[in-house]
């Protein structure tokens, strides 16, 4: 494919935002595809592709690159045209040379790019381009396991669509789609997996709340509450809402939704979009401390605990993840875990449900999390069932859900 030098100048400068000015991948890609309306869909699909690759595969670039680090605009340039040589779509041989002759290019010599290229494939950090750190902690915990989950995640992720049964249903947004552009997901009735990836937000049956974007491994956690139409749900780690409006679906409207954050501008987000998918039944509330959870005591017949992780199951959507964590966040964030656990659980009613859940690999914040949990509690609370979603056997994102029931 030629390459632009506009298009080539906007990847630079994205990579410069996320790893310089440390912004969100997905919002720098964003904010760039709505800055110039010019663009058209192969340009625009060009730049968010090699933007997320070049993210995903950072590491393993800067090694063929021959770069110790990268800092310097001329940094940024050498590593988006090392990607153009090694990208898997079209890996190149020592005959090829499809670089514009440009001054930010005249360093990268293609046979030593090549040639570092295939040495870095030797070394399994350097290859599936992670952090020592995560490799370290991941074959730690995980054992054999990590080398087939790891290298699932470095595959883009399915585009999967969950149809919003307050308004629409699943044959009624395949059609909107074309039976033949969709896959359907046998365990999880709702999902729908588009073949090609698309901007579906301008679609009108978007607009009028007939689907949301949505993992079909994130689709499984609701339902693993074993709601009951008529009941009080709290989902005490709403964000931007995703579970809490399958929640509403699952209670067909009936009964109340209370959704906790401790961020209003995502609860504000949750609440246009629950108007969106016609969600009646919600209640927003802002923690600020634990005084939030103490007005809650045994309130919920049903709790949804999907806490803060490292989210190592969800690399597939979100590559910069990788390079922003730190090895302190994770004795951090467990700790936190604990605490929303050991505190939050209180809201639940005798013989009521809870379900913890994690997008983390990692059962120091998962499996773990639970059996201290039942250890410390095990006189009032009982493990019914927990369920792990493999990236690299079911294509599902990362997930971890245990079911608990409180007996007393």
């Amino acid at each position: 494919m030629k390459l632009y030098r506009g298009l080539i100048e906007a990847t630079v400068q994205a990579l410069q935002q996320i790893f310089s000015d440390k912004q969100q991948a997905d919002r720098v890609v964003e904010r760039l595809l709505k800055s110039n309306p010019k663009w058209g869909a192969r340009d625009r699909a060009f730049l968010a592709e090699n933007i997320y690759e070049i993210v995903r595969w950072w590491r393993l670039i800067k090694f063929s690159a021959s770069l110790e680090k990268v800092t310097q605009p001329e940094h940024f340039w050498k590593m988006v045209g090392t990607w153009q040589i090694i990208k898997p779509a079209q890996l190149l041989t020592e005959t090829d040379n499809i670089l514009p002759e440009w001054a930010e290019f005249e360093e990268i010599n293609l046979e030593t790019v090549l040639s570092r290229y295939q040495e870095a494939l030797k070394v399994r950090k350097i290859a599936q381009s992670i952090p020592d750190w995560i490799d370290e902690v991941g074959e730690r915990e995980l054992g054999e396991k990590w080398e087939k989950e790891i290298t699932a995640l470095n595959n883009q992720a399915p585009f999967v669509l969950r149809v919003n049964t307050l308004k629409s249903d699943l044959q009624s947004v395949i059609s909107v789609f074309g039976n033949d552009k969709v896959e359907t997901v046998p365990e999880v009735p709702t999902a729908i997996i588009l073949k090609k990836r698309q901007n579906v937000f301008g679609q009108e049956t978007f607009k009028k709340g007939h689907f949301e974007v949505q993992d079909a491994g994130s689709q499984l956690i609701a339902p693993f509450l074993d709601i009951k139409p008529g009941q009080t749900v709290i989902d005490a780690c709403a964000g931007a809402g995703g579970k809490t409006l399958q929640i509403a679906s699952l209670l067909e409207n009936k009964g109340n939704i209370i959704a906790l954050d401790i961020e209003n501008y995502k609860l504000e987000e949750l609440q246009k979009r629950a108007t969106r998918n016609g969600v009646k039944i919600l209640t927003t509330g802002l923690i600020k401390n634990d005084s939030t959870v103490k007005d809650l005591v045994e309130k919920a017949d049903r709790l949804l605990l999907d806490v803060p992780c490292s989210g190592l199951g969800v690399l597939r959507r979100n590559p910069d993840t990788k390079w922003k964590l730190q090895p302190t966040f994770l004795n951090t964030i467990r700790n936190t875990q604990w605490h929303i656990l050991s505190t939050y659980s209180k809201m639940v009613k005798r013989g009521g449900k809870m379900v913890y859940a994690t997008c983390s690999l990692l059962p120091s914040e998962s499996e773990d999390q639970v059996t201290r949990f039942i250890m410390e509690f095990g006189d009032r609370w009982r493990l019914m069932n927990e369920r792990r979603t493999s990236v690299a056997d079911e294509g599902y994102d990362g997930f971890y859900m245990a079911l608990l029931e409180r007996i007393k």
